[in-house]
């Protein structure tokens, strides 16, 4: 499963990104807000620090200023995935820019028919929202299950994109549930890596080597 940071902020993403475990990136309108400073030249930096996929999305809510404002998205710098809501005006714009060879994100996804019509319309990714489902009582999971099923059995070419990730449980879920990459705020991504074992073994086995007389190698 690939591993995309959720950030607008391109020089924490340089950073993480430097590790070469970063993937890609996903922005909002919230995070870019967040960020703040220049909406493009934010974009700018994001895509010069990262090789994979950066999500960028428009602000419109009707087909035509979305395909307008996507490929001006798009004009910032070849791996920008352009990200579409979910919903008749998002699709239909997802379809005329897929047409034209430019990649979308169809986000805000919450159910299998969802995922079926950001299929149809020839989304390169389709963000299921685990967290948000989760705060529902519904199982946000169990969505990116069904919907890897759905996928599977037709040879759905669309990338499951598991998003609105709450904990690193959620991450482990989403690989286990078959989502072909997770988006997920800077501070789980260092999270990743950390256990308790890991550092009493590392301890222990650096005691040990000092306690030999040896200081390096």
């Amino acid at each position: 499963m690939q591993i995309f940071l959720d950030s607008a902020e391109p020089g924490l993403i340089a950073e993480h990104a430097r590790t070469g475990l970063v993937d890609g990136v996903t922005t909002n309108p919230s995070l870019v807000a967040k960020a703040g400073g220049d909406f493009f030249e934010g974009l700018k930096a994001i895509c010069a620090a990262v090789d994979g996929p950066v999500s960028a999305e428009v602000v419109a809510i009707d087909a035509a200023t979305m395909v307008s404002e996507g490929k001006k998205l798009r004009a910032i710098a070849d791996n920008i995935v352009v990200k579409l809501p979910l919903t008749f005006d998002g699709l239909k714009a997802c379809a005329e820019l897929a047409d034209e060879g430019h990649p979308a994100n169809v986000t805000l996804c919450f159910s299998v028919n969802q995922a079926l019509l950001a299929a149809k319309a020839g989304a390169a990714f389709v963000s299921p929202f685990i967290g948000r489902l989760d705060d529902r009582g519904e199982d946000g999971l169990g969505l990116i299950q069904r919907i890897r099923q759905v996928y599977d059995e037709y040879g759905v070419e669309t990338r499951i994109l598991a998003a609105s990730i709450r904990s690193l449980e959620h991450i482990e879920g989403s690989a286990l549930a078959g989502a072909d990459c997770a988006t997920i705020p800077p501070n789980l991504f260092d999270a990743m890596v950390r256990h308790e074992l890991t550092d009493k073994g590392l301890e222990a086995f650096l005691a040990d080597w000092k306690a030999s007389g040896r200081e390096g190698l």
